[in-house]
């Protein structure tokens, strides 16, 4: 096969290598390993089926293994173009795994080990903070009794190490200290120094979080209705500056994530709503019951130029429940996007001939 021929079916691969393990049933939300793929997965296909009214979901079929390589690979890529076009982007299944993935505004906490079996951690409520509000920082400092103590908080400048704030954090317990820091900083991200002495000794932890301006507030929820095949849900959300916004949420029934919903619209003074919409796809032949609930709302403002920074804002916790209109016209029919179709049916040809 020619060069060119080859580099583009890798071209190729490269893209359905993601959309593949959108689609597929055992995907949990978190980013393979490098040596797979690199872009950023959105949801999967949920395992249903084990709950009364539900139906089966479709797994990706894979192949059989021949003795043509570039056959084979071009039949699998091919399959994951089809099963990719089932869903709209718009509007993808979610499972119980991948919903605990897309809480975006988590704090790992960073663990350092000691000598003698210790740990000196650091925890946060959260990664991202609205500028203006205080930074709670927690930490513990385990392992052989010491005799004195000692620990302070600073943030500073990812660049020159600036400090721009410290507080000396107070002992709450035999191994928890507490405090806080302010956040009316230039939104970006910043480093969290959190420094302890132990019996004279210094030891340093360091993590990273991020100041976010006050993009607005959301309001509540518009008319939700049914069109076509979509069931529309108008979010309000009052935004303090016009521009482009980006929504993710994940609609929930009873407890159980149904699917992972994002749009985009510019917002302004005059424009407050973005809708999203839930696809026939992934409600109908659902055994829905009682009211839908919105949660892990995360809207963006994106950027009005290159190397403006994209700029992150959260909606409650609790979220927005709601009682869903009539759901019967909705259809488990097959999104069709025409651009996957097409490849899929241009690699099936491809591999047929060879």
């Amino acid at each position: 096969m020619p060069v060119r021929g080859l580099l583009f079916i890798a071209s190729l691969v490269a893209g359905a290598s993601g959309l593949g393990y959108l689609v597929a049933v055992d995907n949990t939300g978190q980013l393979p390993s490098a040596a797979a793929f690199t872009s950023k997965p959105a949801s999967s296909t949920p395992p249903v089926g084990t709950q009364a009214g539900l139906t089966q979901a479709p797994t990706p079929k894979t192949p059989i293994p021949d003795d043509n390589p570039v056959r084979f690979m071009l039949a699998s890529v091919a399959e994951q173009y089809q099963q990719a076009s089932r869903y709209p982007p718009y509007s993808l299944p979610l499972s119980e795994a991948q919903a605990k993935a897309y809480r975006g505004n988590v704090f790992q906490p960073v663990v350092l080990p000691l000598a003698d079996g210790g740990r000196f951690t650091v925890i946060l409520e959260k990664f991202r903070f609205t500028r203006g509000e205080d930074i709670l920082v927690v930490a513990q400092l385990s392992g052989p009794p010491v005799v004195a103590r000692t620990m302070r908080a600073t943030l500073e400048s990812t660049g020159d190490r600036t400090a721009f704030d410290s507080t000396v954090l107070r002992q709450q317990s035999n191994d928890l200290y507490q405090g806080a820091l302010d956040s009316d900083v230039r939104p970006g991200e910043y480093r969290l120094v959190v420094e302890a002495s132990v019996d004279s000794k210094p030891l340093r932890n360091v993590s990273t979080l991020t100041i976010e301006p006050d993009l607005g507030k959301f309001t509540g929820l518009g008319d939700v209705r049914v069109t076509n095949n979509d069931l529309l849900i108008p979010v309000e959300f009052d935004a303090r500056e016009s521009g482009y916004y980006r929504l993710g949420a994940q609609l929930y029934n009873q407890g159980r994530p149904l699917a992972q919903l994002s749009a985009e619209h510019h917002l302004d003074s005059t424009a407050s709503t973005i809708t999203l919409r839930a696809h026939g796809s992934v409600i109908a032949d659902r055994d829905i019951s009682g009211k839908l609930q919105l949660r892990g709302l995360q809207i963006q403002r994106l950027p009005a130029r290159p190397g403006d920074r994209t700029d992150y804002a959260f909606g409650p916790e609790e979220g927005f429940d709601f009682s869903p209109p009539d759901l019967d016209g909705l259809r488990n029919t097959r999104a069709g996007d025409p651009e996957s179709e097409q490849r899929a049916a241009m690699l099936k040809s491809m591999a047929a001939g060879l």
